[in-house]
């Protein structure tokens, strides 16, 4: 469990910074910077915890699977949105100005990447079981 969450956390800021970096392109920064904050890193490591839902709603539709996603990653965020705020008094994203913005906390504007994102963690996952498991047959 804690290789997979070191991964996941590690995937997780690699995509921050990737997205940023494209935002910012969008935004005509022609170096693309992109950044993100390693308080993110056990945040993104916490998906380590989607995998038994991954098990357990492989059979429902991609769409439906997204959308439970979404909502897992939504609730996420905010608990560690307002734990960081608690704790440190700033939270490392801020959706105020973002139309949809819950509390500056979550912004209903990133369902769909959300739902995209969801996916995206099951062929992840899917190729992390197929890694460890070839690992394993080698080692045998």
């Amino acid at each position: 469990m804690w290789k997979r969450f070191i991964i996941y956390g590690l995937l997780g800021l690699c995509a921050e910074v990737l997205w940023n970096g494209l935002g910012a392109m969008l935004r005509g920064d022609v170096l693309l910077r992109g950044t993100t904050c390693i308080w993110m890193f056990p945040i993104y490591g916490l998906a380590v915890f989607l995998e038994p839902v991954h098990y357990r709603i492989k059979h429902l539709p991609l769409i439906a699977r997204g959308g439970i996603y979404m909502v897992l990653i939504f609730a996420v965020e905010l608990l560690c949105g307002l734990l960081l705020k608690s704790v440190l008094g700033v939270c490392p994203w801020n959706y105020e100005n973002k139309t949809l913005s819950i509390g500056g906390i979550i912004t209903l504007g990133y369902a769909p990447v959300w739902i995209v994102v969801g996916i995206i963690f099951e062929k992840i996952h899917d190729a992390i079981i197929c890694i460890e498991s070839s690992i394993n047959c080698n080692s045998k």
